[in-house]
C-alpha cells in the first residue's frame, strides 16, 4: 500500500496524483465503462461487473446506468437496494449503503474535501470524510449527501436536498441545508 493511499483511507490530507491511486481509479474507469455500456437486459454480465467494481454488493441490488464511482472499492451496497439511474459516488473515503434502500435519479454521495486554503488546494491536497446509509432510507432525485454524513435508518430525504450534516433516523428531511421537517414513526 502506498503512503498516499493509507493517509486517504485513514482520512488525512493525500494526493489523488499517486501512482498507485490513478492505477486504482483507472481499473475503477474501465470496469465503470463496461458497466454503463452493458445492456440493462444483460443482467448476469452487469451483475458480474458490478460485484468486480464495487466492494460489497448484497442480494437483489439494481443500479440503473450511468453510475460514476472514483473506486468502487470503497462502497458497500446492501441487500435489495435500488440505485437509479445517474449516480455519483464519489468514495474516496469508505461509502456504505444499507439494505433495502431507495436512491432517486442523479443522486450523489460524496466524500472528498479539498482544503480552504487555496495553496493546499493548488498543490493537489485532498482528504475525505465517509458517508453512511441506513437500511430502509429513500434519497429523493437530485439529493446531494455532503462528507461525512450518516443518515439514520427508514429516513426519507426530499428531492433536491442538500444534505450538510447527519439525519437521525425515522424521520422526513428536506431542504437547502437539509433539515428535520417531521417524524415518520
Amino acid at each position: 500500500m502506498s503512503d498516499m493511499r493509507a493517509r486517504m483511507l485513514a482520512g488525512e490530507m493525500y494526493l489523488a496524483s499517486d501512482p498507485v491511486l490513478v492505477e486504482e481509479q483507472q481499473r475503477c474507469f474501465l470496469l465503470m465503462e463496461q458497466y454503463n455500456a452493458a445492456s440493462l437486459t444483460e443482467l448476469e454480465i452487469r451483475d458480474r461487473l458490478l460485484r468486480e467494481l464495487v466492494g460489497s454488493v448484497g442480494e437483489g441490488v439494481v443500479v440503473r446506468s450511468p453510475v460514476h464511482f472514483d473506486y468502487g472499492t470503497h462502497t458497500s451496497i446492501g441487500d435489495r437496494t435500488f440505485i437509479n439511474y445517474g449516480a455519483v459516488i464519489l468514495d474516496v473515503g469508505r461509502v456504505t449503503i444499507g439494505s433495502d434502500v431507495q436512491i432517486g435519479p442523479n443522486v450523489q454521495l460524496l466524500t472528498p474535501i479539498h482544503p480552504m486554503d487555496a495553496a493546499e488546494r493548488r498543490a493537489g491536497w485532498e482528504a475525505q470524510k465517509p458517508v453512511s446509509i441506513g437500511d430502509g432510507v429513500w434519497l429523493g432525485g437530485g439529493v446531494i449527501v455532503c462528507p461525512g454524513v450518516r443518515i439514520g435508518e427508514d429516513t426519507v430525504i426530499g428531492a433536491g436536498a442538500v444534505v450538510t450534516r447527519d439525519v437521525p433516523p425515522g424521520v422526513f428531511a428536506a431542504g437547502n441545508p437539509c433539515r428535520v421537517i417531521r417524524d415518520l414513526r
